[in-house]
């Protein structure tokens, strides 16, 4: 994204940029055909659920004012604007916990004022929507989403794992509250009896417990070993909504022995019942509410338009991170604009504001990538099969595949062809073709390349960028409200269950989390870490200083999720994290090394190519490739950094490689960079392998090392 503070330039490039992909956006999705529900169903699922909480939530702090309702219509009605005529269509829109927060300090404060009273919170709320959406508009014309290129992973990643603890925190408060006495119930009801509402709470952590698990195993299905591929990818698909629905028979198990209202389910008035509508009309109110107060809103809506700012530009952003590859081009300028229009028309409407959501938007994203990994790999195991039947030679089939990998890509009308393809042959492969002579002209088969899961390896992470997943996710949430006396079945454990699950599910691929994980490994089990895809500054950058590093983060982290228990400040938590760009920029060079910060934190704005990775010294390290599913695509991260992966790295054989059958050293790595951290990542020598000289970590077989070979032969020849 250019940087710019020109009014309006940053809204015409975004404007010029993605009115030239908007077909591309509609026929991309169409042409995924069935497959697209995939993702449709699981972003639903994440987006529904949320939202009927917050409804509960919200219509428990404002005694009835708003509820499920409200909460459904204003995800689903800015899901489908959005997704029509927004920027960016992998942005995913939702009431969010802060908006839930800041309207009950809202009608906290306007409950105690005689002058407005509870009956006039929808009409001041409308108020501070005006004056939101002014502000959101001069942000947007001014060009302030510019300032997001200073977003550097510290920030980005300490805001996602924020909001993970955030959705922790709800699941673990919903689960205390199944123990307790819900607020304006009839405490004579037998359901509310100590002995029950024990029973009742340990049935929610069954239930709640039971869906986090399977839900998470299921999102792993492809890389089972039992059952047949479809149903494996049906599982892995459409499991996590299964699972709700699996959870919720259960829920039904124990009918006729036990009171009424256990387990205890979701509430929501019913959408056609004639005062459902009364707050649609909030606008003949506004004019009610006093001068004094109309210019006091300003105050709130400030706050909220700083939240709202951050919390839509940080969404949209962590939803296109570098490593997703995606081609066509950010609109964080635009985006914000026509959210200011969203707020504006929520206000009138009585119902709370929808912005872009965490973990919502990179967890969309993500499940595209994985729908793209699954069209392309149908595609290319279909072109390896026929080559090999054809008795292609390794060069020939690596060709034939390269060519069916180019004929995917959809090329855009104003762009060139995708610089993107096809990785690298590993070397295991090109060995087991050397051994047969000339492996260039010699035909190939399972033995030498494992259609099934050598593919995967070969496959570049993309995303299947298209509007049509957003659009029916929206739709699909706008329906909850006419199937709202059928959501009223499902388990308020279940909800907490699910929480727990987004949590978790955000997690894979913050290298904020993975730096924490690395401090609570064992010395003598770090070395794990280089046998692994992992980030550079796990050898560039001295322990002491990762320690540092996280530290700080997590004390920063803390303050964060502390200042969301203050009552009003609360909601300013997204100030803290805007002050990380200055602390960034000038507070942290002082503490720590420049080439140290730029492993742990490289900002866009002083890009570091990726260390070259070695061949020799990943063998010598023993590190085992393995097999990652289609659903799996990306959870083995490490890192949302700038080409930051360390993929295993072998010489490209095309059609046209001419290498002689007699010289098989030239398959070796030409290039030695041993670690400097390898030593002290390994501690003490691992017990398992007795020692890490030339036996094998894994298995304590003794091999050749090729590292000391390679070396040798280094220093001969300098």
């Amino acid at each position: 994204m250019e940087e710019t503070f020109v009014p309006m330039r940053g809204i015409k490039n975004d404007l010029r940029g993605r009115l030239m992909c908007y077909k591309q956006d509609w026929t991309g999705g169409f042409r995924a055909g069935y497959r697209i529900l995939a993702p449709t169903t699981y972003i639903f699922f994440a987006s529904a659920i949320p939202v009927i909480s917050f409804g509960e939530q919200l219509e428990r702090s404002t005694d009835g004012a708003l509820t499920a309702v409200q909460t459904l219509v204003s995800t689903a009605v800015c899901g489908i604007i959005h997704s029509i005529i927004g920027g960016q269509p992998l942005l995913i829109l939702g009431v969010a916990e802060p908006t839930v927060i800041m309207y009950t300090f809202m009608f906290n404060f306007v409950k105690e004022q005689n002058d407005l009273g509870a009956k006039l919170f929808l009409a001041w709320a409308g108020w501070v929507c005006v004056w939101t959406a002014g502000l959101l508009f001069l942000l947007a014309i001014l060009g302030a989403c510019s300032i997001i290129n200073r977003f550097t992973r510290i920030a980005g990643e300490l805001f996602g794992l924020l909001i993970a603890m955030l959705f922790m925190q709800q699941a673990i408060k919903g689960l205390v509250e199944e123990f307790r006495i819900p607020q304006r119930e009839d405490t004579s009801l037998a359901q509310f009896m100590p002995s029950w509402r024990f029973a009742n709470g340990m049935f929610a952590l069954v239930l709640s417990f039971g869906l986090l698990l399977t839900a998470l195993k299921s999102r792993k299905a492809r890389s089972w070993r039992y059952g047949s591929g479809s149903l494996r990818g049906f599982i892995a698909d459409y499991g996590v909504p299964l699972m709700v629905l699996v959870w919720t028979g259960v829920s039904y198990i124990p009918t006729s022995s036990v009171p009424k209202g256990i387990p205890r389910r979701l509430f929501s008035p019913n959408p056609w019942s004639p005062g459902a509508y009364e707050n649609w009309t909030v606008i003949k109110q506004m004019l009610d509410v006093p001068i004094l107060y109309i210019i006091g809103a300003f105050i709130p809506a400030t706050m909220i338009a700083v939240l709202y700012y951050f919390d839509h530009s940080v969404a949209s952003q962590l939803a296109q991170q570098k490593e997703f590859n995606l081609r066509k081009p950010s609109s964080y300028h635009y985006d914000l604009l026509l959210l200011g229009f969203l707020t504006l028309m929520c206000g009138l409407l009585g119902i709370p504001p929808s912005n872009g959501v965490i973990p919502q938007s990179p967890m969309h994203t993500k499940s595209l990538a994985t729908l793209k990994h699954q069209l392309l790999r149908n595609k290319l195991v279909a072109t390896a099969r026929k080559s090999m039947r054809k008795n292609a030679s390794l060069g020939q089939l690596y060709g034939n595949m390269q060519e069916a990998y180019h004929q995917m890509q959809t090329p855009l009308v104003y762009q060139s062809a995708s610089s993107l393809g096809l990785n690298e042959l590993k070397e295991s492969t090109i060995q087991a073709a050397s051994s047969m002579g000339n492996y260039i002209d010699a035909p190939v088969d399972d033995t030498v390349f494992d259609v099934e899961k050598e593919i995967d390896d070969l496959l570049p992470v993309e995303v299947k960028e298209q509007r049509l997943s957003n659009i029916l996710q929206a739709v699909l949430v706008g329906a909850c409200v006419a199937a709202m006396p059928i959501l009223k079945k499902i388990p308020t454990s279940v909800l907490w269950g699910y929480f727990a699950f987004m949590a978790i599910e955000s997690l894979p691929g913050n290298q904020f989390w993975e730096r924490i994980l690395l401090l609570f490994t064992a010395p003598s089990r770090r070395y794990k870490v280089l046998e692994e895809y992992h980030a550079t500054f796990v050898e560039t950058v001295p322990f002491k200083t990762i320690v540092m590093f996280t530290i700080f983060q997590t004390v920063y982290l803390l303050i964060c999720f502390g200042l969301t228990w203050v009552p009003i400040a609360g909601v300013m938590f997204p100030l803290m994290i805007m002050l990380l760009v200055p602390v960034r920029q000038y507070f942290l060079p002082k503490f720590f090394k420049g080439a140290h910060l730029q492993d742990l934190d490289a900002a866009e704005y002083e890009e570091a190519p990726a260390l070259p990775f070695n061949l020799a010294a990943e063998t010598e390290l023993g590190a085992g490739a393995s097999y990652a599913g289609d659903a799996e695509i990306l959870d083995d991260a490490f890192t949302r950094s700038r080409g930051e992966f360390k993929h295993v790295s072998s010489p490209k054989i095309t059609s046209t490689t001419s290498t002689p059958a007699n010289a098989p050293r030239s398959l070796e790595s030409p290039r030695v960079s041993f670690s400097p951290r390898i030593s002290e990542l390994r501690g003490v020598p691992s017990p398992r392998s007795g020692g890490r000289g030339p036996h094998s970590p894994k298995t304590g077989e003794v091999k050749p090392s090729i590292l000391g070979k390679s070396l040798s032969k280094s220093n001969s020849t300098s």
